[in-house]
């Protein structure tokens, strides 16, 4: 009952966000799909050239 009592006493709990870790990766890529050679469509696949094709598409869409 003493723990109760302090902390309707102290005001309360306090919930605080967890610490961040550090994180030493090097900057390297996880997944096949944000690798440069996915991005462009050069290795070889016909739906990621195409992928490709529309994201150049898009990047070219508002400028002059």
């Amino acid at each position: 009952m003493a723990d109760i009592d302090d902390i309707i006493a102290g005001g309360g709990i306090v919930f605080r966000p967890a610490k961040k870790k550090d994180n030493n990766d090097g900057g390297k890529v996880k997944t096949k799909a944000k690798k440069k050679k996915y991005i462009t469509g050069a290795h070889g696949s016909g739906s990621a050239r195409q992928k490709a094709k529309y994201r150049e598409q898009r990047a070219n869409r508002h400028k002059k």
